[in-house]
């Protein structure tokens, strides 16, 4: 039997062509070789290559090598056996971690004695699977670019490392956020930075499940079950090996929840009309649009589910906070649907002053848009929505009309300044790095009998505490 140092020391020079090891069964072998193939021919996926391996050698219901994290220093006690499941410790050098083979049967074909002796072999095998894939994931290669996060603030900066340290790992994930900021594209960067990227990513809009389909939806249902009924597989199968991804799941109704909990304890679905369970092997990634712990309160949401969901949370900023990657994601949209165009310049600050309340996705439509109605390859402010370009109009617009001076351009922004400030003029000259007297002359430069000529500005400049009968402040 060689030890799992001889294993490791196997590792780094596999040769094109193996020899047979001394193991006790030809079954051992036949996995290693198939590890092995992977390995030099660059698969992506040598953990399922290996699960695959295994299941079909010995005929069994369902392979899974995994590792998780010790909690409170308690291992699991292995081998431990069942009617329809073995499950075999794997060497680990790790004390924080545990490994472990679990391979289920069916309970009229249990795995005999010589069965045994040869997983026990393969378990061994898994040290030097988990190695593999761990040393692949320490450097994730990127993404393509229909799932590439674009953005250089430091929100998305921040947002593109959380995603890199979570996806390594096997833990559910919840991801929160507002419509539109782009939920759906994170669990995409979060399966393609795993190692489950070459497994299927399955996505479930849980608000579009008809409450009197949703088990069949999900856990699938057997042949004949009703008449006319034909037997296929749930979402929970259809993800296996890969990612799950339940969209707006705050949408799911209490009882849809409770069926939804039932499956998540264990990660095994019965077909509707079934009479036995099947265990999955998949990453569950949750999103919403709406806070869970406020539903929580609000009894409108299952406790015990959120608890199991927001193990690990990802928050979406809005655009609105990341304003600096307004540019960057426009020219992104723009040399995906028409590469020979650009934005002027007062399309970008437009863009910028937007407060997008639909986020990215509502940029995307602007875009697209504007490339559909653009006279030319130059995208200006007049290809805009009137939505989108009033607010800047409604500044720049007269001005440029007018044939304003830089003195009665800095007297408008003046007055807007001191408008956004509640009609502060101290905290107005703080802004504006001005003494109080030239701020008074600004304002009254063009209207000499309205210090702040409130009347005239958009209804977008004003502050909370703006409004009719407010006095000017001092």
């Amino acid at each position: 039997m060689p030890t799992f140092r001889n294993l490791m020391e196997e590792r780094a020079h596999v040769p094109p062509s193996i020899a047979p090891l001394p193991l006790p069964e030809p079954a051992p072998l036949s996995v290693l070789r198939a590890v092995a193939d992977t390995v030099r021919t660059g698969g992506r996926d040598v953990i399922a290559r290996f699960e695959g391996e295994v299941q079909r050698l010995f005929g069994v219901r369902g392979v899974r090598l995994r590792e998780f994290p010790l909690r409170q220093q308690a291992r699991l006690v292995t081998p431990t056996r069942t009617a329809d499941a073995v499950v075999l410790a794997v060497p680990n050098a790790d004390p924080r971690l545990q490994a472990v083979l679990e391979v289920m049967c069916d309970p009229d074909r249990p795995i005999g004695a010589a069965g045994l002796t040869a997983l026990a072999s393969c378990a061994d095998l898994g040290a030097l699977v988990l190695e593999v894939a761990r040393t692949r994931d320490s450097v994730v290669a990127p993404p393509d670019g229909g799932t590439t996060l674009v953005g250089s603030s430091p929100m998305m900066q921040a947002l593109r490392e959380r995603v890199q340290r979570v996806a390594i790992t096997d833990f559910t994930v919840l991801i929160e956020g507002e419509s539109g900021t782009g939920k759906e594209l994170v669990a995409h960067q979060l399966h393609e930075c795993s190692r489950r990227r070459s497994g299927p990513f399955v996505a479930v809009n849980c608000a579009a499940l008809v409450e009197t389909l949703l088990e069949a939806e999900l856990f699938g249902i057997e042949e004949r079950t009703a008449t006319g009924v034909r037997g296929r597989r749930g979402k929970f199968e259809a993800a296996d090996g890969g990612t799950l991804f339940l969209d707006e799941i705050s949408d799911l109704s209490l009882a849809a929840q409770a069926k939804l909990l039932r499956v998540m304890q264990d990660l095994s679905v019965e077909r509707v009309g079934g009479h036995g369970t099947r265990r999955v092997n998949i990453r569950v990634v949750a999103a919403t649009n709406r806070p869970l712990l406020g539903l929580v309160e609000q009894r409108l949401f299952r406790a015990d589910l959120y608890y199991r969901l927001c193990g690990v949370e990802i928050t979406v900023p809005p655009l609105r906070d990341r304003a600096p990657d307004i540019p960057e994601l426009a020219r992104h949209f723009l040399a995906r649907y028409a590469r020979t165009f650009e934005l002027s310049a007062s399309a970008l600050d437009a863009l910028g002053l937007h407060a997008w309340p639909g986020n990215v996705r509502e940029l995307e439509r602007v875009v697209e848009r504007a490339v559909a109605l653009a006279r030319g390859s130059t995208i200006d402010l007049d290809d805009l929505p009137p939505h989108v370009s009033g607010q800047y109009g409604h500044v720049i617009g007269p001005a440029l009309a007018g044939g304003d001076s830089m003195r009665a351009w800095g007297s408008r922004y003046a007055r807007l300044v001191y408008e956004r400030c509640g009609g502060n003029k101290r905290r107005a000259c703080e802004l504006l790095d001005i003494s109080y007297h030239t701020l008074q002359a600004y304002l009254r430069y063009g209207h000499p009998d309205l210090p702040g000529a409130v009347g005239q500005l958009p209804a977008w400049v004003r502050s909370e505490s703006s409004g009719p009968d407010r006095p000017p402040g001092d």
